[in-house]
């Protein structure tokens, strides 16, 4: 899964001005920050009162490669990147460091209890438990199923039909939603705060319960509907009445939740009650008050509190131990006080009743509509295709093993090809009537109709299907313009949009002339309260780039030209910046761009230009022919494998359903596999630094676009999921516990023995700013933690031990010294004191 950031590698800028022989004037500290800087630069000698950025030409890259020197020196203070932007001389950073506090380093706690590294026999007999579960699972389903059909086939007309359709259907959808809730409190009873060993027998009764409860299908048909609240509450969470959930992050340890009445929890929200560290899964509690506001993309870690009435902006966390007292508005990663009102929208009348009622329509819809129409489908499909004939209900012919696959091709080109053109037309035209009922601006009551009318357009308008095939290249313009996007006058860039974009109203996004964005763009265009919402125009201005994982809310305060790094936290307060780079949570100024920019620009204007820009066209019309051809493929031998399944239907109707769920989830992932490692020649990449338009940086965006790791996720928390990462390429230790970490450049990556990937965790070796591309290696030592939302970047290594907390940006080439705690947006050292002590405040 590809995306793209900013900045990248640059060579190394000649001398600089300097100051007069003999450093006469310098302070002790001066002295030795200018020794460190020109070894860094390979310059004989610099200024310093000289700009590092500015004057020197420098890039974040070289200076984070500064700031792990100065860090190795026993007789200066650490110093961060956000010190670099803040103190851009070495006269003003010297003075910052002199006149510091020095640290009690006394008073510094150790990090985390020391890993002890996990027992091999206790992976191995933990895996083999796991699969253990999952092949009487698949076996029950393949039972109920079987059951379930045979019944169904002996309806004797069109009614009946539909009757015992939809009965099965609704008991079957009870069934699979009741047994995580019976499973967490036969297998737990209550959660506590506690630690469990990963491995242990007593994880693999965590990893059931928390995959049955994620698994749910309550979570993807009823989240953001009372129904969800409803089945949170039965899993044992303390919610009040009120309560409005967007997050499809779904919490596992629902006993140490609480959320007072009227509280707002937004999209992408991560509020588990548990994280993995240092060997351990820790629980702890997450207590939100009344009238609570939670952000979009934000990480509440545990033993984390909100008092009444506060809120946690957008892009922000809560580290362990932090709490927003009454009243206050915290935004950042870590969160700090703030003055922004992120509860833009009046709340208005939505009692029980209107909750009550919507719960039961949504209900009724997906009893009487959609399950009979998956029902009547299938049915449908096992009369249509021949090789299925000896099902019961559906004929007597029976096939050989040439017809079996003529029907697979035949059933997988109409299944494939069909459901893509209906789904481009239904996601340009359903969703232009849908907002003539829809006024911008205008508040109206959650759960009614508006609202039901706003849940069809985001879905919609957000298959991640069409934004991967028209990713990255010249394409995705004309498929927002067909979602209803206002591009203003496109100026093509081959690509002008990534592969991972969302929204939740394309017609009330506008993004400017020139703009480039990368991966994991999200545009809000909706606000909240617990009884109310109203969608508004989010606008981007132009001559913009946005890097990877952003959320750009409606009235962000960015203008003409500016550059927005990886995870920024986009303002909403002050001036409109222009002109000027954002990085951070909550955001500072950087330079929007250095001299290693315009090494490429010969290959951006001109007839250069526009020859590269028809060549890369032409180059993306064929990745696009290669990802529906693979897609198409891997339907065409799951059809095969189902087909074959129904041969053993007469004798072991259940098992042959029960091995097909097992084998389709095993060739997938092998599938996927040997898809990536055919595009590589199952070679490893090499660090790049080259143009957009270079031939290279169109092949390697085929790799982000055509392979797919999505089937992977069925692994975590599993020693499976690490099987499959070696098998794509990634240099992985022993006993790696990955709860969902996503790596895009697997041959790029190396992570030690035992360390720990939380959710949402992304190690990212690449980025792209403007129309320069770069990639490196990143090296995770032993023992290390990710924490929930983290993104480790190129260039990175890490000692033994290291701890990244949750929702930090690891900058690009940063050397995080062995058993280090590195915190924060981005991260730089911390200590877990800190946060009680109110440090954060600044």
């Amino acid at each position: 899964m590809g995306g793209k950031s900013v900045d990248s590698l640059t060579a190394a800028p000649p001398g600089f001005a300097v100051r007069p022989a003999g450093d006469v004037g310098l302070t002790s500290t001066e002295r030795v920050l200018v020794d460190v800087l020109v070894d860094i630069v390979s310059a004989e000698r610099v200024s310093v009162d000289s700009h590092f950025f500015d004057d020197l030409g420098a890039d974040s890259l070289l200076m984070a490669r500064f700031c792990a020197r100065v860090r190795k020196r026993a007789d200066l203070l650490s110093v961060s990147m956000k010190d670099i932007y803040r103190y851009p001389t070495i006269r003003t950073l010297a003075r910052s460091m002199d006149t510091a506090p020095t640290p009690d380093r006394s008073s510094v706690p150790a990090t985390v209890e020391a890993g002890v590294p996990g027992s091999s026999r206790q992976y191995v007999v933990c895996g083999a438990l796991q699969l253990l579960f999952f092949l009487t699972y698949s076996y029950l389903a393949g039972l109920v199923a079987a059951l379930g059909y045979g019944w169904i086939s002996a309806a004797s007309g069109v009614l009946d039909l539909y009757v015992r359709a939809v009965l099965f259907g609704g008991a079957f959808v009870l069934a699979v939603c009741i047994l995580p809730v019976v499973a967490k409190w036969v297998l737990v009873g209550r959660w506590k705060p506690a630690q469990i060993r990963v491995w242990s027998l007593a994880y693999v009764r965590f990893w059931l319960v928390e995959t049955l409860v994620r698994a749910n299908p309550l979570v993807f048909l009823f989240v953001g509907t009372p129904l969800y609240v409803l089945y949170l509450k039965a899993l044992g969470a303390k919610i009040g009445p009120g309560v409005a959930i967007f997050s499809r992050n779904v919490p596992v340890c629902t006993d140490l939740l609480t959320i007072g009445a009227g509280t707002v929890i937004r999209r992408e929200a991560f509020f588990l009650g548990y994280r993995a560290r240092s060997g351990w899964i820790e629980t702890g509690s997450v207590t939100l008050g009344r009238g609570v506001l939670i952000g979009e993309k934000t990480v509440l870690d545990i033993n984390t509190s909100m008092s009444d009435g506060a809120q946690l902006g957008h892009a922000s966390a809560l580290h362990a131990g932090q709490a927003v007292p009454e009243g206050e508005r915290w935004h950042g990663s870590p969160a700090q006080p703030t003055s922004v009102d992120y509860l833009r929208v009046a709340p208005t009348r939505c009692g029980p009743p209107r909750r009550m009622i919507f719960g039961l329509l949504t209900s009724l819809k997906v009893l009487l509509l959609y399950v009979p129409l998956v029902q009547g489908g299938l049915y449908l499909l096992l009369t249509a295709v021949p090789a299925l004939a000896k099902l019961p209900g559906a004929g007597t012919t029976a096939t050989g093993s040439r017809e079996l696959y003529l029907d697979a091709l035949v059933l997988s080109l109409v299944l494939f090809f069909g459901a893509a053109l209906l789904g481009l037309g239904l996601a340009g035209v359903i969703p232009r009537l849908l907002n003539i009922m829809i006024e911008p601006a205008k508040v109206y009551p959650l759960y009614g109709l508006h609202y039901s009318l706003y849940r069809t357009i985001a879905r919609l308008t957000n298959r991640p299907f069409f934004t991967y095939l028209f990713g990255d290249s010249s394409y995705i313009v004309h498929y927002l313009r067909w979602l209803g996007y206002d591009l203003s006058r496109v100026v093509q860039t081959g690509a002008n949009f990534g592969m991972e974009v969302a929204q939740e109203s394309p017609s009330l996004c506008f993004v400017g002339s020139g703009t480039m964005t990368a991966d994991g763009l999200s545009i809000i265009n909706a606000d909240f309260s617990s009884s109310s919402f109203r969608l508004s125009p989010t606008s981007i201005g132009p001559r913009n780039f946005l890097g990877n994982h952003i959320a750009y809310p409606s009235g962000g305060k960015t203008g003409d030209n500016c550059l927005l790094a990886t995870k920024v936290m986009v303002p909403l307060d002050g001036d409109v910046r222009e002109g000027v780079g954002l990085l951070g949570s909550p955001c500072f100024e950087i330079p929007r761009s250095v001299e290693r920019d315009s090494r490429f620009d010969y290959m951006r204007t001109g007839d250069e230009f526009r020859h590269r820009l028809r060549a890369k066209n032409r180059y993306d019309l064929r990745t696009m022919g290669v990802f529906l051809f693979v897609r198409w493929l891997y339907l065409f031998l799951i059809s095969v494998l189902g087909l074959a399944a129904v041969d053993f239907y007469d004798v072991f109707a259940h098992v042959a359903i029960g091995a097909f769920f097992v084998l389709s989830l095993g060739v997938s992932a092998l599938y996927w596999v040997l898809v990536e490692r055919c595009f590589t020649a199952f070679r490893p990449l090499r660090p790049r630094f080259c143009s957009i338009y270079d031939g290279y940086f169109w092949w390697h965006e085929r790799l982000w676009k055509v392979p797919s790791v999505t089937y992977f996720q069925a692994f975590n928390g599993t020693p499976f999921k690490n099987l499959f990462w070696r098998l794509l390429g990634v240099r992985l230790g022993r006993r790696v516990f990955d709860n969902g970490c996503i790596v895009t450049e697997r041959t790029l990556v190396a992570i030690g023995d035992d360390c720990m990937l939380n959710a949402g965790s992304k190690i990212q070796c690449h980025s792209q700013e403007d129309g320069t591309f770069k990639s490196d290696r990143t090296t995770i030592g032993a023992g290390c933690t990710l924490g929930v939302g983290a993104l480790v970047h190129y260039g990175v290594l890490t000692g033994d031990g290291v701890v990244l907390a949750a929702d930090s940006f690891l900058m690009k080439g940063e050397e995080v010294p062995q058993g280090a705690q590195w915190g924060g947006n981005p991260a730089r050292e911390i200590r877990e004191s800190q946060f009680q002590l109110g440090a954060w405040r600044q």
